[in-house]
């Protein structure tokens, strides 16, 4: 759901930190800037040699700690934060919401002010957006959004980084989103508009993005539409991306899985895309109902390059945080 709460990132922020709350508060430049800054990252990593205790040789983070607050699980997110920040030099913290005072009643603005007496920076998976913006207006430390019921910005930039290390500059190129017009389809809407490709959403009318946000595509040249016709959607793309359709917290799973599964990504939906489409999902993946395992596990598919991903986008991410 779109958040009451209005979402001004930079509002009495000081330099050399800034939140990373949502794409659309990113200019083309930054985001850019952020994706080139992964590229770098992962040649450095990945040399030959290179393990994965691997630390930049520069320490850019040496000084700086994170902490990591989670009210949802996870796997990628809290792995690929944990490590970059070991990469960079610097430490990490990992803090569960229920073992914190926050399960137990103390509001977010509090719990804000106090870790920003801690520690540098705040990475926050929250249940409700309205949580993240909070955290950020009372925190005196840059704020990230590891994923909120609204948007998914990490991975998004994850999922772009993917595309184009296989297929170069993504400008111009179509992508096909085919399911739930979920968080994660919320922040590849504000990343056509940001990194200039065609977005094409396939969804059903119950599940689409609220219209206020493709309003937003609209009034800044970004080039989204929606259908409820999957194969239009797929038809000549250059990648085909889908997400689980029943995801932590929601209640209607068998009517989810009912209207959702005209929208599964199978050989047949694959066919209507260009033949060296790409498919990719952020996982963990419901195997045989968004997508097929001829489809995960085919040629086409990028998915462990794109969770791999996560680690070099993360380093960038928390490197622009610190304006490094």
């Amino acid at each position: 759901m779109t958040p009451k709460a209005k979402n001004k990132p930079y509002e009495n922020l000081k330099e050399p930190y800034r939140h990373f709350l949502d794409l659309a508060a990113l200019t083309k430049a930054e985001a850019r800037n952020i994706i080139e800054k992964a590229k770098a990252l992962k040649v450095t990593a990945t040399q030959e040699g290179h393990g994965k205790g691997f630390i930049h040789p520069d320490r850019p983070l040496a000084d700086k700690s994170l902490a990591m607050v989670f009210e949802k699980p996870s796997t990628r997110t809290r792995v690929s934060f944990e490590m970059s920040m070991h990469q960079l030099g610097g430490t990490s913290i990992v803090l569960q919401g229920n073992d914190m005072q926050l399960g137990r009643g103390e509001t977010v603005s509090d719990t804000a002010q106090v870790l920003s007496g801690f520690v540098d920076a705040v990475m926050l998976r929250a249940d409700n957006h309205s949580s993240l913006l909070e955290m950020a207006q009372h925190a005196t430390v840059p704020v990230i959004n590891a994923l909120t019921d609204f948007s998914h910005p990490c991975q998004v930039m994850a999922d772009v980084l993917t595309f184009e290390e296989h297929r170069g500059n993504i400008k111009g190129k179509k992508i096909a989103w085919s399911g739930d017009g979920n968080n994660v389809a919320v922040s590849w809407i504000h990343a056509a508009v940001l990194f200039d490709c065609e977005l094409v959403l396939a969804c059903p009318k119950e599940f689409c993005p609220r219209a206020e946000i493709l309003e937003w595509a609209a009034r800044n040249g970004g080039k989204v539409t929606l259908t409820q016709d999957p194969n239009k959607a797929a038809r000549n793309a250059d990648c085909i991306i889908t997400d689980t359709w029943v995801s932590m917290g929601d209640t209607d799973a068998a009517e989810r899985l009912e209207i959702l599964s005209p929208y599964q990504v199978n050989r047949r939906l694959i066919r209507q895309a260009n033949k060296d489409s790409l498919f990719m999902h952020c996982l963990p993946a419901h195997r045989g109902e968004e997508v097929t395992d001829e489809v995960i596990d085919g040629p086409q598919s990028v998915i462990w390059d794109e969770a791999e991903n996560r680690l070099h986008i993360q380093k960038s991410i928390l490197m622009w945080c610190f304006g490094k």
